[in-house]
């Protein structure tokens, strides 16, 4: 849910340059009060803002008012900074245009850069204007009143833009001169068709249920007398076959009296998006006054320009479609007949040769298609819906329709790349969502009904007439339908009023968010919640049961809808929300009284540019909805605008001017007598007075309560104030009561020294623990630790012998190491005293022994003798290092 940062800023308030977009006009501010509210308030829709970019062009009375915002507000930065908050006033010229004045900082005169960001465009409308509907491409601005439609050319905003104050005359056309005229049925709306060239193709559906497609051209005068196509769909609800003619009648006097001109009367028509899959972008949905709901397909201009990937992907879908039931006997005939048309339908596009068209403003080429003659230029009307599961309170006698809001299916792009190894390029916004259409109805309660569309929408038109005469043709009986889903009141039962026109407007954050305006305020919808956990059953992405996967979803959470702004009462009816999102300006939505802007500033969502998955929409809904709960230090609220009644004029003088020239002249110029004529006069002037006098009493205590609840949000907003401070104080050390102050440096190492402290201590405590853990813990050996054990053991055997070694007799062929050291040992030993006696028998004198000594005298040099016992002496050492080696590792690893 978005969350309100504020509301009306100080650029777009009363004493900025901006609040001259949305006044009243000078002639209507002299009306009485009563004039004023009846001409204002008159049913019917009011969409009177429509926006180009950071440029916003208003609707008031007969005149439009051009303004960049994103100028008006940097300007009035710019002059505020300036100034230093000096007096500003503002001075309005004879031709419409204001100057502003800078008191303090100029003495008088203009300031720098009056004029800039503003200004009037002259309409040659002769009624107030009812809705301003901007084209796709921005470059035409259609203009209706109650039964006209005028078409203005759009300069470039550098024009608008120029420091000539005076009224700006574009270019304008009247469409339908003799069509669209206060003797004929009045306009409910005028939509561009989202597949006409370069956005140039207007649908207009009046009153009496005819719709016109008017191919708008610049250079060709002629488009905007004539539309390339008339339907009136109540000859098409009774047809029976092609070749019936169901154009529109010329004829002004032939207003026969028909029961379909009660159960057929409009309320609103609208088309998905242009991204949107299937059949759904040249589908004209249709709601009437009384409740039903009516389907137009195709609906398309004379020459149409569809996106890349429409026509493959609605060829691959009939192909199909005529491969799975040619050859099955249980499908109707006249399914098969519809299935037969569209394959015809194809095929005229598929022998076409399209025409490359450059697009606006520099952009690629689009390929331009003629609208196919065969089977039949106008489709089957379909309808009117039957609603499943509709709430058993609600009657269709009590329903009244006012706005039709259709959100299409999502492209499915698997069907059309199935076998292919290349990916098609899409936006996010394409490829994610419901794959089933949305239906959102609005009726003048203030109820919205969300319905699915789960049959599809698909081209369809009547049989031609030798299929209508055979017998083995027969219409079709079932009539389609439509899903409830969801149904929820956007009002409460004491802010009904019988002349209310709610209406609807789309968000640019989401295709499944949307705006529901009304008298009694703004409203915020989005079906988020579901739509994508709906899709993912649909695509049967879930492994748990269908009626454990129904419970949740129908349990669940439904749509999120919130009350965003309360309009006050007797202040008029709101114009339809205009969401905004702009770096300069930010994210916001734009409304208007009669004679006030209303603004809502929304948190700006930051969006992660990591990867994305299928689940993103519900994560980013998530990371929105974790970023509002952070708290805030103080609640916006919105800026209060006192009633209309304290600035209107009084009709006393101009009741006494009447009287003045009545028949009652007499009674002006004598006294006071009692009499039926004086008794007349003085119950008009009573009623009259008491009237105004009724209002202003109701504005003056309105204005006295809001003072009162003023105190109130002054006191809460100095409580929080003292808070935050009090919260501040705690941390910087500023609440210490000591005599000597203490700087801040001084307080950042206090608590650095003492984060350190706990730090070491932390640390200590820790390792004590973990001292005391490895004495206590007596958890078994592992098999590793276990073998490790049993080798030292044997290696300490092997080496330093054990009592199981002395004890047992038991021959081995291999000696232990210990008895190889003895040995070892006893060897050195005999060796040492041999040695010894040699040395002896040398000194004494060797050759009184030789001559004794049988032996044969060998006498052995010296050196030799030497080395040898050198070379003895060495392995001796040797092994004698490795016995020290062997007994300090066994000692080790004994105390290890």
């Amino acid at each position: 849910m978005p969350k309100i940062k504020s509301f009306a800023p100080s650029w777009l308030n009363q004493s900025a340059p901006a609040h001259k977009l949305f006044e009243l006009p000078v002639d209507d501010s002299k009306l009485p009060a009563s004039l004023a509210y009846a001409k204002r308030n008159r049913p019917g829709p009011r969409r009177t803002i429509a926006r180009r970019g950071t440029e916003v062009f208003v609707a008031v009375g007969k005149q439009i008012r051009w303004g960049d915002l994103a100028l008006l507000k940097e300007s009035y930065e710019a002059k505020q900074s300036r100034s230093g908050g000096g007096i500003r006033s503002k001075r309005e010229g004879s031709a419409g245009s204001f100057d502003i004045y800078d008191e303090e900082a100029n003495g008088s005169g203009p300031s720098e850069g009056s004029g800039e960001g503003y200004r009037f465009i002259k309409t040659p409308v002769a009624d107030d204007i009812r809705q301003l509907i901007m084209s796709p491409q921005q470059d035409f601005l259609a203009v209706l009143t109650s039964h006209t439609v005028h078409i203005c050319l759009l300069p470039d905003s550098s024009h608008l833009g120029a420091k000539d104050t005076s009224p700006f005359k574009p270019k304008f056309w009247t469409l339908g001169s003799i069509t669209h005229v206060t003797s004929r049925s009045a306009v409910v709306s005028a939509i561009w068709h989202p597949l006409g060239v370069n956005g140039s193709a207007l649908v207009t559906v009046t009153e009496d249920a005819v719709v016109r497609v008017w191919e708008l051209s610049a250079t060709d005068r002629w488009s905007f007398d004539n539309p390339s196509l008339a339907i009136d769909l109540k000859r098409l609800a009774d047809g029976t076959s092609l070749e019936q003619d169901f154009t529109a009648s010329t004829s002004t006097t032939n207003k026969a009296f028909s029961p379909d001109s009660f159960d057929m009367e409009v309320a609103a028509a609208c088309f998905p998006a242009r991204g949107s899959g299937g059949w759904s972008s040249m589908t004209l949905w249709i709601a009437m006054v009384g409740g039903d709901v009516y389907a137009l397909c195709p609906l398309l201009p004379q020459r149409w320009a569809p996106p890349t990937t429409l026509i493959p992907s609605l060829s691959v879908s009939i192909v199909a479609k005529i491969a799975a039931i040619e050859d099955d006997p249980q499908v109707p005939a006249q399914d098969k007949v519809l299935a037969q048309q569209q394959l015809e339908w194809m095929s005229d596009l598929d022998n076409q040769d399209p025409k490359l068209v450059e697009g606006a403003f520099g952009e690629n080429l689009v390929e331009v298609y003629t609208r196919p003659s065969r089977p039949s230029t106008v489709p089957r009307l379909q309808g009117p819906f039957q609603f499943d599961l509709n709430p058993e309170d609600e009657q269709d006698d009590e329903v009244e329709l006012k706005d039709i809001y259709v959100v299409g299916e999502k492209f499915n792009a698997a069907d059309l790349m199935m076998g292919e190894d290349l990916d098609l390029e899409m936006e996010d916004h394409e490829s994610e969502g419901l794959s089933l259409s949305v239906v959102c109805l609005l009726s003048t309660s203030g109820q919205v009904k969300v319905c699915l569309d789960l049959d599809g929408v698909g081209a369809q038109w009547l049989p031609p007439r030798t299929l209508t005469k055979s017998r083995r043709y027969v219409a079709a009986s079932k009539a389609p339908s439509l899903l409830t889903f969801q149904t929820f009141d956007t009002l409460k039962p004491a802010e009904l009023t019988p002349d209310s026109w709610p209406m609807f407007s789309e968000d640019i954050t989401s295709r499944y968010s949307f705006y529901v305006t009304h008298a009694a305020g703004i409203t915020y919808v989005s079906l988020a919640p579901w739509v994508f956990r709906l899709e993912s059953e649909l695509q049967g992405e879930s492994e748990a049961g269908a009626e454990f996967r129904l419970n949740l979803l129908v349990k669940g959470p439904g749509s999120d809808r919130e009350r965003i702004y309360t309009q006050q009462h007797g202040q008029g009816v709101l114009a339809a929300a205009t969401a905004i999102s702009d770096p300069d300006l930010g994210h916001f939505v734009l409304s208007a009284t009669h004679n006030d802007p209303v603004a809502l500033f929304f948190d700006t969502p930051t969006v992660d540019l990591g990867p994305v998955h299928q689940d993103s929409p519900e994560v980013f809904t998530e990371k929105v909805e974790q970023r509002h709960e952070e708290e805030t230090g103080w609640d916006p609220r919105p800026l209060f605008h006192p009633s209309e009644a304290l600035d209107h004029g009084s009709a006393l003088p101009a009741w006494l001017d009447h009287i003045k020239t009545s028949k009652r002249r007499p009674l002006m110029q004598q006294e006071v007598r009692l009499s039926i004529a004086t008794l007349e006069v003085f119950t008009e002037g009573h009623r009259l007075v008491s009237s105004e006098v009724f209002q202003i009493n109701n504005a003056v205590a309105e204005l006295f309560r809001k003072c009162e609840a003023l105190q109130g949000e002054l006191r809460e907003q100095i409580s929080k104030v003292n808070e935050v401070k009090t919260r501040i104080d705690r941390i910087t050390g500023d609440d210490s009561a000591d005599d000597e102050p203490i700087s801040e440096n001084m307080l950042v190492k206090d608590r650095l020294r003492q984060a350190q402290q706990k730090q070491e201590e932390l640390g200590r405590r820790m390792e004590a623990l973990r001292r005391k853990l490895g004495r206590n813990t007596s958890r078994e050996l592992s098999d590793k630790e276990k073998a490790w054990m049993d080798e030292v053991r044997s290696l300490g055997a092997s080496v330093l012998g054990s009592e199981a070694d002395e004890a047992s007799s038991v021959p081995s062929k291999t000696k232990p190491a210990w008895k190889r050291f003895e040995e070892i040992k006893s060897i050195k030993d005999s060796l040492l005293s041999q040695a010894e006696q040699l040395q002896r028998k040398d000194g004494e004198g060797g050759g009184e022994e030789a001559a004794a000594s049988p032996v044969p005298n060998m006498k052995i040099p010296a050196e030799v003798r030497k080395a040898k016992v050198a070379q003895v002496m060495g392995l001796l050492d040797r092994e004698t290092a490795l016995v020290d080696a062997v007994k300090f590792r066994l000692e080790k690893l004994s105390l290890g």
